[in-house]
């Protein structure tokens, strides 16, 4: 459906090189990167507020990377929500409709229609001074989407809400791609891109670095900086070897602490992940089909909000995600001793 081939941009000081990826319909797309990586640039150019220097845009098999911005059937909902102030939710909703030479009966139902569907009909007289955030957010959703674009483009759409209201529009924008809408939504947050989208593209200072669907680059980072951005605490540059089963290598970290992973290595050295999930903790030694067991203390205990991080040192400090369940049942404390264990199956190699 959308088709980004070579695209490049230059401004003083920074550029968008070579960026490349697909989304097709129905997907829902999360382009996520740090602050200032060009993920909002990158938006503008696909919707026509930017012109590329070079590179196409391809949508639906039609190449829009020198058209108006009003000639590309594209909505986008800026960070900001970009909503007229002087006007009420009503004239909000019908703006974008009025310069399209539809009737003023048809303009009226769509409104109406997509007001009811947003849940925003009993706000239509309000002026957006007198709604809350999660109005705000429906509004200029419902905006954008009453023209029925072919793709939905989101800038940092739930930066700026509360726990609650992220809960909330969640909902809604997993409700808007399940009922066809494809969508490309900007974040920096890992965790907005596992909840909701089905493909991810990874940007750093302007190029793209990883791109594939959520599950694939989140257990299979491509670089450190993947890993370390999406969310992996356990990662250990390492040195490769082969044990005497050919089917098990050793991954030695600091010249002393090996870890058995059954993934072939493709050099000598190079870097292991270990999810934190995928860690487990027990008071005493188990027997258990996990080959890699070591002992260790306690460092750290972090409450997160729907589980803990505990940290254990077994000479290298190792990441592990429990809940609060597993940790009042181990009774854990800062500086307990404990056993870790994982399967070689879980070290994966970069």
């Amino acid at each position: 459906m959308l088709i980004i081939d070579k695209l490049n941009k230059s401004w003083p000081g920074f550029a968008l090189q070579d960026i490349s990826f697909d989304v097709n319909s129905g997907d829902y797309f999360v382009l996520l990167g740090k602050s200032g990586s060009g993920k909002t640039a990158l938006l503008e150019i696909i919707a026509g507020i930017t012109q590329a220097d070079s590179g196409r845009i391809i949508l639906n098999g039609h190449n829009i990377a020198n058209q108006k911005i009003q000639n590309r059937n594209i909505g986008m909902v800026f960070q900001e929500l970009a909503l007229f102030p002087h006007m009420s939710v009503k004239d909000n909703l019908a703006y974008s409709l009025k310069n399209k030479n539809i009737p003023s009966a048809e303009i009226h139902d769509r409104v109406m229609e997509i007001a009811r569907k947003f849940k925003i009909f009993h706000l239509l007289k309000r002026k957006p001074a007198k709604l809350s955030g999660g109005e705000l957010q429906r509004t200029a959703l419902a905006r954008t989407l009453i023209r029925v674009p072919d793709i939905l483009l989101l800038d940092e759409p739930l930066s700026s809400l509360d726990i609650e209201l992220k809960r909330e529009v969640r909902a809604l924008l997993k409700l808007i791609n399940k009922e066809g809408t494809t969508i490309i939504h900007v974040t920096h947050h890992y965790e907005e891109a596992i909840i909701l989208a089905n493909k991810i593209a990874v940007l750093n200072n302007g190029k793209l670095i990883q791109s594939g669907n959520t599950k694939d680059v989140f257990h299979h980072p491509a670089s450190k900086f993947v890993a370390n951005f999406t969310g992996v605490k356990n990662y250990f540059r390492s040195k490769f070897s082969q044990k005497e089963d050919k089917q098990i290598y050793i991954a030695t970290i600091n010249n002393e602490i090996e870890i058995y992973t059954t993934q072939k290595p493709l050099a000598n050295e190079g870097f292991i992940i270990i999810r934190c999930e995928d860690i487990t903790i027990s008071l005493i030694q188990t027997n258990s089909s996990a080959v890699n067991q070591f002992e260790g203390s306690i460092t750290e205990i972090s409450h997160l909000p729907h589980y803990y991080e505990v940290t254990v040192d077994i000479g290298v400090q190792l990441t592990i995600s429990l809940s609060e369940k597993s940790v009042l049942k181990l009774q854990l404390t800062l500086n307990k001793k404990v056993w870790v264990s994982f399967k070689a199956t879980a070290v994966r190699i970069i």
